[in-house]
């Protein structure tokens, strides 16, 4: 039905601020629309839940949210980005909407459908894109018809759709709707008055028209085209476990500055293609030239789908992460990381949130704090630092104006004085996050737990378990679905003995901070030596971290 080469969807001016355009190529209906940062996207019109049209959906520019149940699609890459059927689950990392690839020429909004890019159109340098024309006719009929008339000033149109004369040069595209719909655009150049030159190059279309339509209406109309969309896959339908493994996308170190005493942040570029979608609260693995794997929170407000922005903090009893990105890492470095991990999810469906960040811990904070300033959510950040000059990402702060609240300086007295003040109101229906330091983080719980907040309503994110781990106990562990038993040691772990076996679930920190090693505990009693469980999660005694916690009883029977 066309010939394979980019073609016409839209003009640049359907796309107006904040709103989603319904456009159509070949019987299938797409969602146009321009992000704030410029990007324009091609989609298929559909969400993925229910498949209502996203054209209808709100464009809140740096996502497209579904009106029907609030899924939310990202800028650039079409990941979900949340799931509010999920509130405290990240959504799977690999749903995606279908897209297509865009280019923004000649005033005018181009797309395909091909395998590989076709050329790009050759068209005039600064010309004026005129006003569409949707027709009840077939593509092909409306070319041949277009060709050989001839507009004043312009001279018939050649085979090509483009015409050239003493006013200057034509050139018409027909965009292929469907089998019995066609669009006509074009673009003109000439130096005439644009007010004059356009009413009369819309009464030669509207001609044109009229001669075309009395054409079609003396021929049987064709079928449309039939528009079955492509199932999505089991994979993409449910939510996937998070999986570890080698870090596997390679991105280049774009920038790096110094945002804090002792902070750099870095951000990082695709080499090829786009980033996985990220949501907020989210982690990578970073592997690092020195052959060590840290994970680092992302700082990503919603829209920022180019990069990815972590900040790194120099430890003064480094073991060689912090140390070799401050250090050695320069601009133009590669670097392998993961996807996108997220143990430390955001409720969007609450009330009130309050965030609780304590030095290198407003990371993830900040692209929380973000996302809840973009969808007009109450919330407050307060933000405890050292001094004025360990206060990083002073910007990204600065956008959140009278919602940040600073504490420079505490001593832990005082720190614990102004958590009891943060937490003295448990709201119904609000949510505490808090990730900084462990013994922050630890005074924070209890201060919450003291305050009456329950636990379900406290999050929190340690960065590394500080904790002195007794490995001294050997055990029997019993893994009911792989019908396997395996004896666990003095000095070993049951995720090195899984590992060891084949059987071993997902894996981080390897530390008990991150909770991504937990397994469900069917029978005997955990000994708990993590910083991830809640004390009612481990009271249960029905969940256990692998990496770090052992086995007061004599064996274990796992879910695995």
């Amino acid at each position: 039905m066309h010939d394979k080469t980019w073609v016409p969807v839209a003009n640049s001016t359907d796309l107006a601020p904040h709103h989603v355009f319904q456009g159509r190529l070949m019987g299938q209906e797409l969602a146009i629309w321009r992000a704030d940062d410029g990007h324009v996207n091609v989609w298929e019109n559909r969400c993925l839940h229910r498949g209502v049209r996203l054209s209808i959906g709100i464009n809140t520019g740096s996502e497209l949210v579904c009106q029907y149940h609030g899924w939310r699609y990202a800028n650039r890459n079409a990941g979900c980005t949340y799931i509010p059927a999920h509130p405290a689950d990240a959504p799977a990392r690999t749903i995606c909407s279908k897209t297509w690839p865009v280019i923004e020429k000649g005033g005018l909004i181009w797309t395909h459908f091909e395998d590989r890019d076709p050329p790009l159109p050759e068209l005039p340098e600064g010309g004026t894109a005129l006003r569409p024309l949707p027709l009840a006719a077939a593509p092909e009929m409306v070319r041949e018809s277009l060709a050989g008339l001839a507009s004043e000033g312009f001279g018939p149109l050649d085979e090509t759709l483009q015409a050239r004369g003493p006013a200057g040069s034509l050139h018409l595209m027909v965009q292929p709707a469907d089998a019995g719909r066609a669009v006509i655009r074009g673009i003109v150049q000439s130096d005439e008055p644009e007010l004059a030159l356009l009413r009369r190059l819309n009464l030669f279309l509207r001609s044109a028209r009229d001669q075309i339509l009395a054409q079609a209406a003396l021929t049987p109309a064709p079928a449309p085209i039939p528009h079955r969309p492509e199932r999505v896959s089991e994979e993409l339908a449910e939510m996937p476990e998070m999986v570890s493994g080698p870090a596997r996308l390679r991105v280049q170190v774009a920038k790096k500055e110094l945002v804090a005493k002792d902070i750099v942040a870095l951000e990082l570029e695709p080499l090829r293609g786009a980033l996985p979608a990220s949501q907020p609260g989210a982690h990578i693995d970073v592997a690092l030239p020195n052959g060590l794997l840290r994970q680092y929170s992302l700082v990503n407000a919603p829209g920022e789908t180019g990069r990815y922005v972590i900040g790194v903090k120099r430890e003064p009893e480094s073991t060689g992460g912090s140390a070799a990105i401050h250090d050695s890492l320069a601009e133009g470095d590669l670097l392998a990381i993961s996807e996108p991990r997220n143990n430390f999810t955001l409720r969007r469906d609450v009330e009130e949130t309050i965030l609780v960040a304590g030095g290198i811990g407003v990371t993830p904070l900040l692209s929380m704090a973000a996302a809840l300033k973009d969808d007009g959510l109450p919330f407050r950040l307060h933000y405890f630092a050292g001094s004025e000059e360990q206060i990083a990402f002073g910007e990204r702060l600065a956008a959140l104006g009278d919602r940040l609240v600073n504490y420079i300086g505490l001593d832990p007295e005082k720190t614990a004085l102004a958590l009891k003040g943060i937490l003295k109101s448990p709201a119904p229906h609000a949510q505490v996050y808090v990730c900084g330091p462990a013994p922050m983080l630890d005074v924070t719980r209890a201060t919450a737990a003291e305050a009456g907040w329950p636990d379900a309503a406290v999050h929190f994110e340690y960065f590394a378990n500080t904790r002195e781990i007794d490995t001294s106990s050997s055990f029997r562990i019993e893994l009911a679905r792989s019908a396997v038993t395996l004896e666990v040691p003095a000095g070993r772990s049951i995720l090195s003995v899984l590992q060891e076996a084949g059987v071993a679930p997902p894996s981080s920190c390897c530390q008990g901070a991150c909770g991504t090693c937990m397994a469900r505990v069917i029978e005997g009693e955990p000994d708990h030596q993590d910083v991830y469980l809640s004390e009612a999660e481990k009271a249960a005694g029905d969940k256990i971290l692998t990496c770090v916690s052992r086995a007061k009883s004599d064996r274990l029977i796992l879910d695995l």
